[in-house]
């Protein structure tokens, strides 16, 4: 990973799930009092307790689809944490467009797993599909009163498809190992922030089968367009084609 640019790290998960805590401590643990990151919260999510520990916090807008959050010339680290109540693949996509404007480089990708909420609501699952997708690490938080099986048969879910991506269980809002997780590989499924765009033919896939020869006279136009990731694409009507539930509707149960 380059050192020219400063280098983020995303952190995902619905709120209540104990983001600011896990990160307060990975933040204490592994920086020191005069080089601490920046860390960006949402401007709409509430105050929490641990954000006096989180050091310099600053608040990044939501407007009209995009994140509006300036960094500062210095800065280092920056750790962005997601709206917890808000769909996450459109703010994984802004996020994409953001620090490119912003010319940060990419170190991780978070996902906290509040596991007594996905284990109440099975459809969740999807929605930690999606987010899980994207993701170089997965921490399992909010573990208390969760049956054994549950856990196992979570990570399963993923371990199956021989998902990359490194599966950590927390506990008192701590890991084990802060450096294994800050480590800056990426272990993620998703290619949306490789350095090499990767492109293919307009209106082909890899079942498609060798072209037929064109007769004289014929001409065939042939697009290159790039790659998109599938919780990307969208249906002509704007619906995407991967939908997940709305988070917001389940934590206001909770």
């Amino acid at each position: 990973m380059s050192s020219e640019k400063p280098i983020v790290y995303l952190i995902l998960g619905a709120a209540n799930s104990g983001r600011r805590e896990i990160l307060a401590n990975i933040i204490e643990d592994s920086y020191g009092t005069e080089d601490r990151p920046l860390v960006y919260v949402s401007e709409s999510e509430k105050a929490d307790p641990s954000d006096t520990k989180l050091g310099l916090v600053q608040h990044w807008k939501w407007w009209e689809g995009n994140i509006i959050a300036p960094v500062p010339k210095g800065t280092q680290v920056v750790y962005f944490l997601s709206d917890g109540k808000l769909n996450p693949i459109d703010q994984i996509e802004a996020f994409k467009l953001w620090i490119l404007a912003q010319s940060l480089e990419l170190a991780r990708i978070f996902t906290i797993v509040n596991s007594s909420l996905a284990e109440k609501n099975p459809a969740l699952l999807m929605w930690y599909d999606a987010c899980i997708h994207f993701s170089d690490v997965v921490l399992m938080n909010k573990r208390e009163g969760v049956a054994n099986k549950w856990m196992s048969d979570f990570q399963a879910r993923y371990k199956d498809q021989a998902y990359p991506c490194l599966f950590e269980f927390v506990k008192s809002s701590r890991v084990k190992n802060t450096a294994l997780i800050l480590e800056p590989l990426a272990l993620r499924i998703s290619q949306t922030f490789e350095a090499e765009d990767v492109w293919v033919v307009s209106g082909q896939t890899e079942d498609d089968e060798e072209d037929e020869e064109i007769e004289d006279g014929d001409e065939e136009e042939v697009e290159m367009v790039l790659a998109e990731d599938p919780y990307f694409t969208r249906l002509l009507g704007g619906r995407r084609v991967k939908e997940i539930p709305d988070i917001a509707k389940y934590l206001e149960t909770t």
